[in-house]
């Protein structure tokens, strides 16, 4: 098996823990999506976390999740879960 390329399309559900909500994560996720060439959203829950959805080349969805797990996200990122597959009915 072998990976996929950089033009291959993917999804990816990222839980984002941490102090995320009332820190601008949000609109810094949906500015990140647009840099990336991306599409996708990020929602606030009721337990603290923001799910960060997004759909994209395997290289944009490599960028975001670079950026969701680096030091320049606002607030204060603690830990994020990701589930990445190839993206459904090519998104």
């Amino acid at each position: 098996m072998t990976d996929a390329g950089p033009g291959e399309r993917e999804r990816l559900r990222a839980v984002v823990h941490g102090r995320v909500q009332g820190v601008g994560f949000r609109w810094s996720v949906g500015r990140e999506l647009s840099r990336l060439g991306l599409r996708g959203s990020a929602e606030n829950h009721d337990d603290g976390t923001v799910v960060v959805t997004a759909a994209g080349s395997r290289t944009g969805v490599d960028g975001l999740v670079a950026w969701l797990c680096g030091d320049g996200t606002p607030g204060e990122v603690v830990r994020v879960e990701l589930d990445r597959g190839p993206a459904a009915g090519g998104s």
